[in-house]
Formats: structure tokens, sequence, C-alpha cells
């Protein structure tokens, strides 16, 4: 009989758990119980139970109620919090769009780019996600350049730069080994263009003067040592890939 204790225990122990219903927001009619509801569960961390009732409010609060854009805000929040990286940023941009002029719209810009930001997770994956992040951060600037999310967005926009240069030289470089020259070119160039405070800018302009050479682009490549001695002056790599800049004739 001994034995069988335990398992008594834990049968007791979970019984009231399985006796409890899911969370359903439709038991609460009145969008103002409904609200504090939503809201205590998302205090206490119940970010599912939230998200329902939350995304309920949405529905139901009027147009001009003022809380549902903050309905639509820890709707995404919760969201987030789940993992739902893309259903959270869908969230967000729905706030923006419905509410341009709330106070909540450059939050919610940024965290929309965080979102996405998320789901862009190495380099050399699809860039989609990752330019969604650019262009909420670069409206969160170009909106709200006085907002106190303007630092942090301009941070992530330089991570963001870095790997989306990363990502076009590594394709460059890819064509270049396989001697697939003006394959190799654009990528690099696009780069240098787009890029230009990048690390990755550097190599990308020794490489486009590699597969300039490999192809016999001699003006392009004179052209393109100028361009470097300007953006790299005295750098051992660019001096000897280029030589010294030629001497200024005298006057």
């Amino acid at each position: 009989m001994l034995r069988f204790k335990p398992l008594l225990l834990a049968l007791l122990l979970a019984a009231p758990l399985a006796c409890t219903p899911p969370f359903d927001p439709k038991l609460y009619p009145s969008t103002d119980k409904l609200y504090q509801v939503a809201m205590a569960e998302y205090n206490a961390g119940r970010y599912d139970n939230a998200a329902k009732a939350f995304e309920k409010l949405t529905l139901d609060l009027p147009a001009r109620d003022r809380r549902l854009p903050l309905s639509f805000y820890y709707l995404a929040a919760s969201q987030s919090k789940l993992g739902e990286n893309l259903l959270a940023a869908a969230t967000y941009n729905r706030l923006i769009d419905a509410f341009p002029q709330d106070t909540l719209v450059d939050d919610a810009l940024y965290l929309s780019g965080r979102a996405y930001q998320k789901e862009w997770r190495h380099p050399e994956l699809d860039a989609t996600y990752g330019n969604n992040a650019v262009t909420a951060y670069q409206s969160l600037l170009a909106s709200y350049p006085d907002s106190p999310l303007a630092a942090p967005a301009r941070k992530e926009l330089a991570k963001l730069d870095e790997w989306l240069a990363e990502k076009d030289y590594t394709t460059g470089y890819l064509y270049l080994k396989r001697k697939a020259f003006d394959s190799a070119i654009l990528y690099f160039k696009d780069v240098i263009r787009l890029h230009p405070n990048a690390p990755k800018t550097r190599e990308a302009y020794l490489r486009l003067l590699e597969a300039y050479r490999a192809i016999k682009y001699s003006e392009d490549a004179r052209d393109l040592c100028d361009a470097m001695r300007k953006a790299y002056p005295n750098d051992r790599d660019v001096v000897k890939a280029c030589g010294p800049a030629p001497a200024t004739p005298a006057t």
C-alpha cells in the first residue's frame, strides 16, 4: 500500500489543475471587465490568455475608445512574449495604420522592427525580414527623430547594415571564386553603394578590384584605386593593391 502513496499524492495535486477550464474571453461580456482581466493576465505572465483577451478587445471596443490602441499594443506584446514575432510585427503595424497619431506609434515602429529582426537569424538567410526591420526603424527616425527610441533604432540599423553588407559580400565572393566576374562585380558594387560604413565594405573594394583585373578592366581598376585611396587613406592592403597615390604635379 505504501508504494501507491506517491502516485496517489501526485494525482490529488494534479486534480485541481485538470479541472481548471481553459481561458475563455467570451465569459466576460463587458469590455471594461475584459480589459481588466486582460491586463491582469498580461501582468501575471499568462501571455496566451492575455493574447486571447486583447484580440477580442480589438474586435469589440469602439473605434474611438482610448483602450483600443492599447489593446493592439498589448496584443502584439503578448504575441512577442510567446515568440510569435511575425504576428507581433503585423499587430504593431495594425496599430500604426489604425492610429497614426497615437503616442504609441513610435514604440510600435521600434518594436515591429525588433520583431522582424528576430526572424532574420543569420546574414546568409533570406533578408526579407531584415529589410522589413530596416523599413520600420527608418520610418521611426523619419517621423520621430526626437523619440527616446531613436538612439536604439540607430544602433539596430547599424547591426542590420552590417548583416546586409555581409550577405551581399558573401554572395559576390562566391561568384568571384566561380569566376562569374560580372555577377561578382554587381554584388561588390552594391556593398560599396548601399553600405559604405559597414566593416565588409573595405573587403568589397579589394575583391571588386580583383574582379576588374581578372577581366582586364584596367580603366575601372584605376578609377576604383582612386576611390579606395580616398576611402581608406594609408591603409596597408589598399597601398599594396593599388600602390601609393600618384604625386600631385607642382604648380
